[in-house]
């Protein structure tokens, strides 16, 4: 039986246009779940959007709009985008699926019958962007401390979710596990709600209609925190007549989502599945924001960078690249500028990367036909390099558990940077002159090869074009030499493919004119 492994996206809201900040988690995961089934594991990845909610139907009303017809547009723009960027997922999940509302009913109901769930008035400051709930002393200069804008106060019948019965176990799940990641978010968890004590929690709605009603109160709606969470669970078929695939793959092994939705995850998630006596999550990872001009990106606030226009002029894998690298792996955050962009497909990818495999594949074409040799004669200089090569699998391997992307792929790129210094160091000009150098050359050249070879293998859960364009010029055909398994493994296996230079893999860039071009696209 395969190794199970099941990652989730957040769901996302479609309340606007989708911009590059969405797209970070995405491909994340994505990037996760390709290592995994390169690994052999039998992979799971969920992705969806969150379609319910006053905010939704405010802003279908003022397009004039039904809600459903108005979150379909966006659901069809959001699946096109990760069309666009290969995402890998096995199922998108939509709140409004028939499935997901007739599962979310049972889940309530069995919450109230357990005495989980009761009905009481709920009194409270709430923020309608964020769809949040706030006390007088969580507010931040009388404003929601999420978003910054304004709340107001509101009172209505409710029903609550038993929340504060869950405190100490969940206060010991993050204290006493590695359940919640980076560590830096545990004491904001810990500190900022769970220790001034958790409130009840308000699950069920009656100011608006656009939602899953509850079964024995229709005038009720039930709230996100019932709805939008549990579609981890609904989306594997909990509580409907197939339940295999929950069996199959729950518990998560990671949710991963950004930082401003993590106590929803960390502290109300696992509290609903100690209620529901359902095991809990592996691990939940907050990552940091993507910044633009020093703010996080907002459609309300119109500081977004439209990933179409990227992808159409850079091409998927130099946006792929960007966004990998474009976070901290401690969960602070990052900040995209068009410059940093360019720059930073030029310095790893044009000349670092693409330097590397254009002139080795050129070398080799030149000294010996287009053939790899077999290494012969090795010194001190090759098994240094060597043993870099044979060390990057496992380094790239235990920085993807730490789910530490942008650390992977600086490894990646350092091992080229090495390559690029080991030309220099053995010049294979000079030894192409000397007849008696020949079996030297063959060793530097067959390195240079392997070292390439072993990069393409481990871009292969980040990028999607780039590793069988540099297979393609390698003339590597044999499945067993791009397996994960075979990165810095160092039998001379590659000896004898043809090269075959190709096309130029990442084209340089030119940063004024591209700055230029992307004001008016942007």
């Amino acid at each position: 039986m395969s190794k199970k492994y099941y990652i989730t996206t957040p769901i996302y809201y479609p309340s606007g246009n989708w911009h590059l900040g969405h797209c970070y988690t995405t491909v994340c995961c994505d990037a996760l779940a390709r290592f995994k089934r390169l690994q052999g594991y039998d992979v799971y990845y969920l992705t969806g959007t969150d379609e319910h909610g006053q905010k939704i139907q405010e802003r279908a009303r003022q397009q004039n709009m039904e809600p459903k017809e108005f979150v379909n547009g966006l659901v069809d723009d959001i699946k096109k985008l990760w069309k666009l960027l290969d995402i890998s997922y096995t199922k998108f999940i939509r709140t409004t699926d028939p499935e997901h509302e007739a599962a979310v009913q049972k889940i309530f109901t069995k919450l109230y019958e357990k005495g989980d769930i009761y009905k009481s008035t709920y009194e409270g400051w709430y923020c309608t962007p964020c769809e949040s709930y706030w006390t007088q002393t969580q507010l931040k200069d009388g404003n929601c401390p999420d978003c910054g804008r304004e709340v107001k106060l509101t009172k209505e019948d409710s029903y609550f979710f038993r929340l504060s019965k869950y405190q100490d176990r969940v206060e010991e799940l993050l204290t006493k596990t590695d359940f919640l990641e980076p560590k830096s978010r545990v004491n904001e968890m810990v500190n900022n709600f769970i220790r001034p004590g958790l409130n009840d929690l308000s699950v069920s709605r009656t100011s608006f209609d656009w939602g899953v009603k509850v079964p024995f109160d229709p005038d009720h709606v039930i709230y996100v925190w019932i709805d939008a969470l549990s579609n981890y669970i609904t989306a594997l078929g909990y509580t409907s007549d197939n339940e295999q695939d929950f069996e199959t793959y729950w518990p998560a092994d990671t949710h991963m989502m950004a930082k401003e939705i993590i106590r929803f995850h960390s502290i109300i998630w696992p509290a609903i599945l100690m209620a529901l006596e359902l095991p809990l999550p592996k691990k939940v990872f907050a990552h940091g924001w993507l910044l633009f001009g020093g703010d996080k990106m907002s459609k309300s606030k119109g500081n977004v960078v439209d990933p179409f226009i990227l992808v159409d002029r850079y091409g998927l894998d130099a946006v792929r690249y960007y966004l990998l690298t474009a976070l901290p792996a401690d969960g602070t955050d990052g900040t995209y500028t068009n410059e940093a962009f360019i720059k930073k497909i030029n310095t790893d990818l044009v000349n670092t990367l693409g330097n590397l495999v254009s002139r080795t594949v050129a070398m080799t074409e030149q000294y010996f036909d287009g053939v790899i040799p077999s290494p012969e004669i090795k010194d001190e200089l090759d098994q240094d390099f060597i043993n870099e090569i044979k060390s990057i699998r496992d380094k790239v391997t235990d920085l993807l558990e730490k789910i530490q992307f942008s650390k992977a792929l600086e490894e990646i790129i350092l091992l080229t940077e090495r390559a690029n210094k080991y030309i220099d160091q053995t010049t294979p000009w000079v030894l192409a002159k000397d007849p008696d150098k020949k079996s030297r050359l063959k060793t530097v050249i067959y390195n240079l090869c392997e070292s390439i070879r072993t990069v393409a293998v481990l871009l292969r859960p980040f990028l999607i074009q780039t590793p069988n364009k540099i297979f393609e010029q390698l003339g590597v055909k044999d499945d067993e030499l791009i397996a994960i398994e075979s990165a810095g493994q160092f039998p001379p296996k590659l000896a004898g493919c043809k090269v075959k230079k190709g096309e130029i893999i990442f084209p340089r860039l030119k940063l004024e004119q591209e700055l230029e071009e992307l004001s008016k696209l942007c």
